[in-house]
């Protein structure tokens, strides 16, 4: 098939304010991926320094992750209706006193209380950054390079996260690893308002309450039993779920309209998107305990040997935003999956001999690359086609996505593993089982992004399946101008 010239765009370029816009807003957050993995690395110390068991030490991040999970798609669409800017700027100030209340605990209750509020803050802020990002930059090259961007600071920013953590712990004191995120999260509250102007839906639509309780419950529920493999709050999730969807069939102002989590882009983006965070984290997590508890490795060991090719694989943001718009979402997600599956593909067959790492490592690289391209274009792809006023929708659904994702993922192929031990064989068969998962996503997403007639190329292009661009608003006015 010949190239449409037609779709062909001029170079994109920032400028001045806009750089200072995505400063703010990409800082925001790298500072809450950050924050999801600093503490990882230092759980025996957190939990000693309050007095919280070994028992306990699991819910220093589930505390954390259960409220980002389970409120994500909630304030994504509060936010939409009251005001994106608001709720960007409340999630901060929660954030902040969050940080302070955790570095200031004396006791179990006070950590875990600050772990729960952090999350709730990743919630609102989050979806907020995202729909701020995709109503001030219009659909197409210059979007794509933003979320490029985003993509490439995510995925450093976990990486940071785990060796700040470590190199914070062992100079200062596990406080400094919540008292970290306050000096940058108040210059980011002094930067929004000059910056950043507000940004809601038109009109005034209410919010649909029983909708928002249904899901929020329901994720809640679905979450902990998988943390807990509670098959009693399984069956409350799936029920309270059940109720959400039939409720959005029948609600006037639906939270989530359904004829949206129908959409192409939105249903298998965002089951790629589940993918993408929930195997990657577990194939981190297996190879963690493999390079610890197999070949020996100290954990500070550990965290160079993940550091090296995470903090090289940011440079996959960057281009993937690029390559996106030459080839379109479908094809780089599909690329980015195919090879962030098949780079761990060798990890199935190392040995106990410290000679593994010269597998482990070239594949770590091309993983790690493989995993930021996927990020970038799921991204891309759940929110493109949409009108400005259900962006923080889009938004709130891929980062439920992610956070449902990373949280369920390791839970779930650790029991994978636990079926034959602890040794080699459970950590073979668990990263066979994500090398499954994951080319078989690469299959179903491919045919269930495909182009709905054979003259839909151009929204393909930009990875939209129905919604051409012309029919999207331009929003470049939603930067505001310097008050006088």
């Amino acid at each position: 098939m010949t190239a449409d010239t037609s779709v062909v765009e001029p170079p994109v370029r920032f400028g001045g304010r806009e750089r200072l816009v995505l400063l703010v807003l990409l800082g925001a957050g790298f500072m809450l991926s950050v924050d999801f993995s600093i503490l990882n690395v230092a759980l025996p110390e957190v939990g000693a320094g309050v007095g919280l068991g070994l028992t306990g030490l699991p819910w220093i991040a589930s505390a954390y992750a259960l409220p980002a999970a389970g409120f994500t798609l909630v304030f994504g669409r509060v936010a939409d209706l009251f005001g994106r800017r608001r709720m960007f700027v409340i999630g901060m100030v929660l954030l902040v006193g969050a940080s302070l209340l955790g570095g200031f605990a004396v006791n179990p209750e006070m950590l875990l209380t600050a772990r729960a509020l952090q999350g709730f803050a990743t919630a609102m802020t989050i979806p907020a950054t995202l729909s701020l990002l995709t109503t001030t930059f219009a659909e197409g090259g210059l979007r794509e390079r933003v979320l490029g961007f985003n993509g490439a600071l995510l995925s450093g920013g976990f990486t940071v996260g785990a060796l700040v953590g470590g190199t914070l712990v062992g100079l200062l004191s596990w406080r400094a690893a919540f008292f970290v995120n306050v000096p940058v999260a108040v210059a980011i509250l002094l930067a929004t308002p000059v910056l950043i102007s507000e940004s809601k839906a038109p009109g005034r639509t209410r919010l649909d309450l029983p909708g928002a309780i249904t899901v929020s419950g329901g994720l809640l529920a679905v979450v902990y039993a998988v943390i807990e493999r509670n098959v009693a709050a399984a069956v409350v999730g799936v029920l309270l779920l059940v109720a959400f969807w039939v409720i959005e069939l029948r609600a006037s102002a639906p939270l989530a309209p359904v004829h949206i989590l129908k959409r192409p882009t939105v249903k298998w983006g965002n089951y790629a998107g589940f993918v993408i965070f929930a195997m990657e984290p577990a194939m981190i997590f297996l190879t963690t305990l493999y390079l610890q508890q197999v070949l020996d490795f100290s954990p500070m060991a550990t965290g160079l040997i993940f550091g090296v090719p995470g903090l090289a694989s940011v440079a996959a943001g960057v281009i993937a935003g690029r390559v996106i718009g030459r080839l379109g979402g479908r094809k780089v997600l599909a690329l980015g999956l195919s090879v962030q599956g098949l780079a761990t593909v060798p990890l199935i067959f190392l040995g106990d001999d410290r000679t593994a790492l010269a597998v482990l490592i070239p594949a770590l690289f091309i993983g790690f690359f493989g995993h930021v391209s996927a990020i970038v274009a799921f991204t891309v792809t759940a929110t493109s086609g949409l009108p400005d006023e259900q962006q923080g929708l889009a938004t709130g659904l891929t980062s439920m996505t992610q956070q449902v994702a990373l949280t369920v993922g390791i839970p779930i192929m650790g029991s994978v593993a636990a079926t034959r031990g602890t040794g080699l064989a459970g950590y073979h068969l668990a990263i066979g089982v994500i090398v499954a998962v994951t080319l078989l996503t690469v299959a179903l997403t491919w045919f269930g992004l495909r182009p709905r007639d054979d003259h839909d190329d151009h929204d393909d292009h930009h990875g939209k399946a129905e919604t051409p661009m012309s029919a999207r608003p331009t929003t470049s006015e939603q930067i505001a101008e310097v008050p006088s």
